[in-house]
């Protein structure tokens, strides 16, 4: 038995869900979301929220029951409150900044690295050491900060790098001579 499928999902104030055959919709003060269930996998509404059900007793039914009840949680946050990941920037020289609608990041190439923003996803650079990722839908956010990341990831001699604001780095010991 799954323990998080068996929760009923609340729905949010301000939040309206519906639920057509496998596909569950959402629509809330930042945007509209939806989610499309597995043949393995029922919801229906009661008065609890929405409730998410594995068909049979097969061990796919029984996998996608509590992703599935997540997914439609997460639809639920992302269009009643959002998502943002924060990313922080550590380095001599390493900064970022928006030009335009495109993320512009100085991370010690010998050139910018010019990062186009996708649809739906907002970014901003409080400081030039600091980028904020926001949005409705939390695979898009945590996809964009980790391709940010990726540009340069930490290292763990002296910690340089893009990392994820409550990301702890494993710090090495140097060479000893």
């Amino acid at each position: 038995m799954s323990r998080i499928g068996k929760k009923p999902v609340a729905v949010p104030s301000g939040v309206t869900a519906t639920i057509d055959g496998k596909t569950v919709k959402a629509k809330g003060p930042k945007g509209e979301l939806s989610f499309v269930l597995n043949e393995d996998v029922d919801a229906k509404m009661t008065d609890d929220g929405i409730l998410v059900e594995p068909r049979n007793k097969s061990k796919t039914a029984r996998s996608l029951w509590g992703m599935s009840r997540t997914q439609i949680l997460n639809i639920l946050n992302g269009v009643s409150a959002g998502f943002e990941k924060k990313l922080d920037i550590n380095g001599v020289g390493y900064r970022a900044q928006m030009k335009g609608k495109d993320l512009q990041l100085a991370l010690g190439f010998s050139h910018d690295v010019v990062y186009e923003v996708p649809e739906g996803i907002t970014v901003a650079c409080p400081k030039p050491t600091e980028i904020v990722v926001t949005g409705i839908d939390k695979q898009a956010v945590g996809q964009v900060a980790a391709e940010i990341r990726k540009y340069r990831s930490p290292e763990p001699y002296k910690g340089k790098g893009v990392k994820y604001s409550d990301e702890f780095i494993f710090r090495k010991e140097g060479k000893k001579k």
